[in-house]
């Protein structure tokens, strides 16, 4: 009888002690899930910060100041209690690490940028650079100074960046013929509208009933240099886009915005 009240009596608190074990790997479990930063740094540096609109309720980065200034995007009112979330690459919880921009972003090491996009100056070369530098043109040429970080009012009408072409849009829709006349192939990518998409070389491609306004992106995959040429047709609501080949960073232009009222502007 002794024999059976003990192994019961063992059974009993056994069972206690494994439960107690597991209640403190549920909580840890439970507390394991890492928030995801909404407003990542990555927008806020060079280039995203001159190319890409923030997410909807984070603070402007420079684009996205400029579509507001134009009246591309509603502006942006600053909230009335400080988020939560720390600025930092998206997904990841960000560092403790002192304010200030990280002056060599490890975009410019990544595609397409690494084959595109010299970096600023003191960083380490990617590939575009060091493909410059061989062919003799120095790092101070090749490199881009890193433009000072300020907040800036937004700029007067007056001041603002005048339209490179001007269409008749119907039903405020347009459609978008672009025209590679380069030997080499170009990605595309019509924002918020279609994924990346390659237009080879010497062909062309009819991109149809797009609502302003409208933004597309191109680059050239082998690193090359672009010269875009908007020219309206005959065609209500009907624009040309020629790609050409240029040596000319100046000439350089890699997105194009058509606005609801028609005007195209090039960056």
């Amino acid at each position: 009888m002794n024999t059976r009240s003990q192994k019961l009596f063992g059974a009993i608190c056994g069972g206690m002690l494994m439960s107690i074990s597991l209640i403190p790997q549920s909580a840890s479990a439970q507390q394991s899930t890492p928030k995801v930063n909404p407003c990542p740094s990555i927008f806020y540096e060079e280039p995203h910060n001159n190319r890409v609109a923030v997410p909807q309720g984070c603070p402007p980065n420079a684009f996205t100041r400029r579509l507001e200034a134009q009246g591309l995007l509603p502006p942006v009112t600053s909230p009335t209690t400080q988020s939560s979330y720390p600025q930092g690459v998206g997904g990841e919880a960000p560092e403790a690490r002192t304010p200030g921009l990280n002056p060599c972003p490890r975009v410019y090491y990544e595609e397409p940028f690494n084959s595109r996009n010299v970096v600023p100056q003191g960083c380490p070369p990617n590939a575009i650079t060091q493909q410059l530098q061989s062919q003799g043109i120095t790092p101070e040429q090749a490199a881009i100074p890193r433009p000072d970080v300020s907040v800036t009012q937004p700029p007067l009408p007056s001041q603002q960046q005048q339209p490179s072409a001007r269409l008749a849009l119907v039903n405020n829709q347009v459609n978008v013929r672009l025209i590679n006349e380069t030997g080499a192939e170009v990605t595309y990518e019509v924002i918020g509208d279609t994924p990346p998409r390659s237009l080879q070389g010497k062909s062309d491609v009819m991109l149809q009933s797009l609502n302003a306004p409208v933004t597309v992106t191109l680059y050239r995959n082998d690193g090359g240099l672009l010269q875009v040429t908007p020219q309206p047709t005959s065609t209500p609501g009907m624009l040309e886009v020629r790609l050409d080949a240029t040596t000319n960073f100046g000439q350089e232009k890699n997105t194009v915005r058509i606005q609801g009222n028609g005007s195209v502007y090039l960056n």
